[in-house]
């Protein structure tokens, strides 16, 4: 075992001093000096901290990473400078990133690489891959901001009062008064230059969402002095109202002149495309050495396979091939109106039960009894349809608000059958599990999260239960493939739509079509997917990053090497990073610094088969 994960076994020895008499201090000293020295491997008992036994015994851990100190640093400058100032379209504070991203790759360079044990390695591989990354980040943003600006004249204006207050330069009310004055006509003037500006109604889209951006750093600056400066008030009181209108109408008007958004419209999906060669810089980041035409090979693949296998099951409920006949089956056996939480409590236990007793992965007590149920609001079900996990689980079903149709979109769309397929990926052992384990161990590489082990881990779990035979009927067997035929469709419709191949509808239309989705909740689904919350790989993360965890899976489980306790927990224990490596410190692969992805963990997809 030691060749395959070369990991030190130790145990940490809490304990809980209390006062003792003096004549107890020798045996006291004398069991410490024993505990520390290894007979602490049992369980702490009574002695930790929530007053239960200690699952945790015998943790396999690394030799402490010489990075570690250097990364939580870097962490915490980062997040300061990002917090400090975050003016919208600021060509300052971009230098002042791309000054700081710099730096970081100076003071790299400095470290001994070759003196480091095999996590520091790891850690300095992903420093450096994220700071690279960072930096085609800001040149990319520097390109869209470009892109933007003939639409936004009056930008300029508000970033130099923005940071005129981040930097607590005098304000002189008179002269605010007269700049606002200026930004009105400005506006004013941006507003009759429209119907001459030559875009896309995707740059269009990204500049009225910066107009609001910049409306409401306005409103920051203004309301720091409002009230508080009574000269301020008095000179720019009225000026800065009308401004803030004219700019909100100048929003609306941009949307609905050259994007097509009518006021009110809440429906219309516009997105941002990136661009193949912002998609293989993020694949470059996420350490996936294929291109998205590739990738878009794997996904097709998958598919096939998926729709395959939903033909067998139709078939099996005398169906035929008209596997979509059998998934309206599927759909129609929900429960009743206020029995949903009931369902999920059932299928969350049952999940726990069910990977405790096949020995997967281990499971403290305090994380089954730490996770908590939510019901999802409407509003969220707009861009969220299905519920969602982790330590908190929202779960989505119609409330009495929401239209006939509505209603059973939603009782459809989080059926029985869909729902025990999932449970499971939000829980335990999904991302509640991962979770739990995440805060607990290599926490310091919280900065190098990715969705391609987030989403990954709680996919391979589907997969792995599917093969496992966790499915109880041909029912189930739908409810588990039509998620996973999903996260195949997640890839070809999010990465067409970045390469500029499909619109935001086809891409409604192709989840409706060829996944089998209801139209609201395939709309909601896309929405969610464009809405920029998300990186643009975020979608196509969750089935590469479980076929990577799968290959792995396969190369050290199936293989005998390790256990499926072994292997999920020390998974778990990485934290989340790329999955590559995760795959270079099991296989004690010899790292340089200049490591460049390489694992072609689906094998050939240069052309399709």
């Amino acid at each position: 075992m030691a060749s395959v994960f070369p990991h030190i076994v130790y145990n940490p020895c809490p304990m809980k001093y209390r006062l003792l008499a003096k004549s107890s201090v020798l045996a006291v000293l004398l069991s410490l000096t024993l505990l520390c020295m290894g007979f602490a491997a049992s369980r702490i008992g009574a002695d930790s901290l929530d007053g239960r036994a200690d699952d945790r015994a015998d943790e396999i851990q690394s030799p402490p990473s010489e990075m570690r100190a250097l990364v939580e640093r870097y962490d915490a400058d980062r997040t300061l400078l990002q917090r400090s100032d975050r003016t919208p379209l600021s060509p300052a504070a971009l230098d002042r990133m791309q000054k700081f991203y710099s730096g970081w790759q100076s003071e790299l360079e400095k470290a001994d690489f070759e003196a480091m044990h095999q996590d520091g390695k790891i850690d300095f591989i992903l420093l450096k891959n994220s700071l690279r990354h960072e930096l085609r980040r800001i040149d990319l943003r520097r390109k869209e901001m470009a892109e933007t600006a003939p639409l936004l004249p009056f930008a300029t204006t508000i970033v130099s009062l923005a940071e005129a207050l981040r930097h607590m330069e005098n304000m002189d009310a008179a002269k605010a008064a007269a700049t606002l004055d200026g930004l009105n006509k400005q506006t004013d003037e941006a507003k009759k230059a429209l119907s001459t500006v030559k875009t896309s109604k995707y740059v269009a889209n990204r500049a009225a969402n910066e107009t609001d951006q910049l409306r409401a750093a306005l409103k920051d600056w203004f309301t720091f002095y409002n009230g508080y400066d009574p000269q301020f008030t008095w000179w720019t009181g009225v000026t800065y109202k009308a401004v803030d209108t004219n700019l909100e109408s100048y929003a609306a008007q941009v949307r609905e002149q050259i994007v097509g958004i009518k006021p009110g419209d809440k429906t219309t999906i516009v997105g941002n495309p990136i661009g193949r060669e912002a998609l293989i810089s993020s694949l470059q980041y996420e350490m996936i050495p294929y291109t998205p035409e590739e990738l878009l090979v794997l996904a097709d693949r998958e598919y096939a396979w998926c729709e395959g296998e939903m033909k067998r099951a139709s078939r099996e409920m005398g169906d035929g091939d008209d596997w979509h006949k059998a998934l309206e089956q599927v759909k129609s056996d929900y429960v009743p109106p206020g029995k949903q939480p009931e369902l999920i409590r059932d299928l969350a236990l049952e999940a726990i039960a069910y990977v405790e007793k096949h020995e997967l992965v281990t499971v403290p007590e305090l994380a089954k009894e730490s996770w908590w149920m939510e019901m999802m609001t409407p509003e969220r079900q707009l861009l969220n349809p299905f519920f969602t996990g982790g330590d908190r689980i929202s779960v989505s079903y119609p409330t009495d608000g929401m239209t006939f149709e509505q209603k059973m979109m939603s009782m459809r769309g989080n059926n029985i059958h869909f729902a025990r397929a999932t449970v499971f990926h939000e829980l335990i052992p999904g991302h509640e599990l991962q979770g739990f384990m995440a805060r607990r161990y290599r926490e310091w590489r919280r900065p190098f999260d990715t969705s391609f082990y987030v989403e990954g881990w709680a996919l391979h779990w589907e997969m792995l239960l599917w093969d496992m035979n966790f499915a109880r009927s041909p029912q189930d067997r739908i409810g588990m493939l039509f998620w996973r035929m999903h996260r195949a469709a997640r890839i070809l419709f999010s990465l067409n739509f970045h390469l500029g191949n499909w619109t935001p509808q086809q891409c409604v239309d192709f989840l409706v079509d060829k996944v089998g989705h209801e139209r609201e909740n395939a709309t909601a689904e896309v929405r969610r997917s464009f809405a920029g919350d998300y990186s643009p790989l975020y979608q196509a993360g969750y089935m590469l990053g479980g076929l990577q965890i799968g290959s792995l899976h396969k190369a050290l489980v199936d293989s005998g090497k390790m256990t499926e306790r072994q292997f999920h927990d020390a998974v778990l224990k990485e934290n989340a990073i790329p999955i590559e490596m995760i795959r270079a410190d099991f296989m004690n692969e010899k790292l340089s610094r200049d490591y460049v992805a390489h694992w072609k963990f689906y094998g050939d997809l240069s052309a399709k088969q």
